[in-house]
């Protein structure tokens, strides 16, 4: 899907990295957020909807509906920024047969049960096994704090 300009995993979602490095790097005009508990969250989709310029479309989806809203493609001319959380949304995503090329790990803070693997970067062994799958599946998975960083092979951190 050449529409999907950045697959994107940052528990803070939509924030000041995104919106300055991303959005002006990919020159995307579309974000879509794809997480359970933001879908349903009434106020979170207010915050979110708010902390995006007025020209970049937002749409937050549960994991089932992002991935038949995937599967069906974006037209001509969108670029489409997918953000989650968390890693195994990616590989529920997988499992419901889209396919990536590219991940990257912008945002993943200390938390239980989470040690830091690469800087600011932490995650439990659980989100580990479910990058190694990710990586298996034939997605590049790379950290990228913001577009100006290098890229960091998480498939050497593993």
């Amino acid at each position: 899907m050449k529409e999907i300009v950045l697959t994107r995993i940052d528990d803070r979602l939509i924030h000041g990295q995104v919106m300055t490095s991303w959005l002006n790097y990919t020159g995307a005009n579309k974000i879509m957020v794809i997480d359970n508990g933001t879908a349903n969250d009434t106020f979170m989709k207010t915050v979110l909807k708010n902390a995006v310029p007025s020209n970049v479309g937002l749409g937050l989806f549960t994991v089932e509906k992002a991935a038949a809203r995937l599967k069906k493609g974006f037209k001509q001319g969108d670029k489409v920024i997918i953000l989650v959380k968390y890693p195994d949304t990616v590989l529920s995503l997988i499992e419901e047969g889209v396919e990536f090329e590219h991940l990257n790990i912008g945002g993943m803070g200390a938390a239980p049960g989470r040690e830091k693997f690469y800087k600011n970067i932490s995650a439990t062994e659980e989100e580990k096994e479910v990058l190694k799958k990710i990586i298996q599946s034939g997605c590049k998975t790379e950290i990228q704090i913001i577009a100006e960083d290098a890229k960091v092979d998480v498939s050497k951190l593993l």
